[in-house]
């Protein structure tokens, strides 16, 4: 791919990240930020809630409402959000909602970090424990390093809001779950809310620990303006860039587009879309929580098959597939099982990506050999010329 190709690709980037950048959401003085709150937790919902609870802060926000409902998700994201919480300088209060939500695993960590915590009916909270990537238990030292880890951790939370600690160690060690009564009755949670106006009702008046050794009363929530606090479009499109799904797929159709490109120069729409396609597919990886030397494999496996159409033999298309396996498998291992792409995807992208190349390749080939036979049949005619 030529420089100029990589710098109008880059460009064209460029002006769709700022274009997006440029969008965000309102602010208004002393109101009551809505945050919704759903999905996996992971490095987008992080980013999300550290820039939504940065806008309440600098509008003087009465109160950040963080309206949840997760799985759970990445630990490390999950770990970032709660330190965000605990030193937040306005009151945040986390609510499991609408109804039939849950706060699972990472999310029970969070709803306890809060400095009011509320749950709609027939709502749940619990099932905190560690396990693997793939959902099976960890084993061994290394499970008891995390569980007592995560332990550790979920006390100190419910310590600093003066929550059932005892329960939140249960969560983790045995994975149990409560709905919104009982989370009540187990001091959880604080109260069980039918609704954002009802939220707003009971939370007023309470008193609480901003910080430790701060105390602080919410007041106004009840008359406060509300403002509805959206993913800004850059956030979407980070959020829709970070499903492995549509990484995965922008990554091979990029990488076809590319080929295309070394196959037939010229053309320049293939390769410049596919270029962006495989920089906003590793974007996306680059925003999970993926081990880099994995991208960087898959990266190589790429560039040896393209190598493979100018110097066949079949020995660098074959590097190029280990390397795409191998790299998928080192760069996925530690990560969540519902942020992985499925294997399926995997095994059908290099399939396809396989199947291109070798047909580009054979019709380049098939192409050489026309236009060698073409060129003999020219030098044969010009030599019967000459000798005539």
């Amino acid at each position: 791919m030529s420089a100029s190709l990589v710098r109008r690709s880059l460009a064209i980037f460029a002006i769709l990240a700022g274009v997006a950048v440029a969008c965000s959401s309102n602010q208004e003085d002393g109101a009551v930020h809505i945050i919704k709150v759903d999905g996996t937790v992971g490095p987008i919902m992080e980013r999300y809630i550290d820039r939504t609870l940065g806008d309440a802060e600098d509008s003087n926000a009465r109160a950040a409402v963080l309206v949840l409902d997760t799985p759970g998700g990445f630990t490390e994201s999950m770990r970032d959000i709660v330190q965000r919480i605990e030193r937040a300088d306005v009151p945040v209060i986390v609510y499991v909602y609408p109804l039939g939500s849950r706060a699972a695993s990472a999310g029970t960590f969070i709803t306890m970090a809060g400095h009011v915590a509320a749950m709609a009916p027939n709502t749940s909270i619990g099932a905190a424990s560690a396990i693997n990537s793939d959902g099976s238990d960890i084993e061994g030292a290394l499970g008891r390093k995390v569980e007592n880890d995560a332990v550790a951790f979920i006390r100190g939370i419910a310590e600093l809001r003066g929550r059932n600690a005892d329960w939140a160690e249960a969560a983790v060690r045995d994975a149990v779950a409560v709905n919104q009564t009982e989370a009540v009755e187990l001091n959880v949670v604080d109260f069980v809310a039918n609704d954002i106006d009802d939220l707003l009702e009971q939370a007023e008046g309470r008193e609480f620990e901003l910080k430790p050794g701060l105390q602080a009363t919410l007041t106004g929530l009840t008359t406060a303006e509300r403002v509805d606090v959206e993913m800004t479009l850059w956030e979407h499109i980070l959020d829709f860039l970070a499903d492995p799904t549509i990484a995965s797929l922008l990554i091979s159709l990029g990488f076809l587009g590319l080929i295309i490109e070394l196959s037939a120069p010229g053309l320049i729409v293939p390769g410049v879309g596919g270029a962006i396609s495989m920089i906003l597919g590793f974007l996306g990886f680059g925003l999970l929580p993926v081990d880099v030397v994995g991208l960087i494999l898959i990266g190589i496996g790429l560039a040896l098959i393209s190598a493979e159409l100018f110097l066949p033999g079949g020995v660098l298309g074959a590097l190029g597939g280990i390397a795409l396996v191998v790299g998928a498998i080192i760069a996925f291992r530690d990560t969540p099982s519902e942020l992985r792409p499925p294997m399926w995807l995997a095994i059908a992208c290099v399939a396809i990506v396989a199947a291109v190349a070798v047909s580009i390749m054979m019709l380049m080939r098939h192409v050489a050999n026309i236009e060698k036979r073409q060129a003999e049949a020219l030098e044969a005619s010009r030599r019967k010329h000459l000798a005539g």
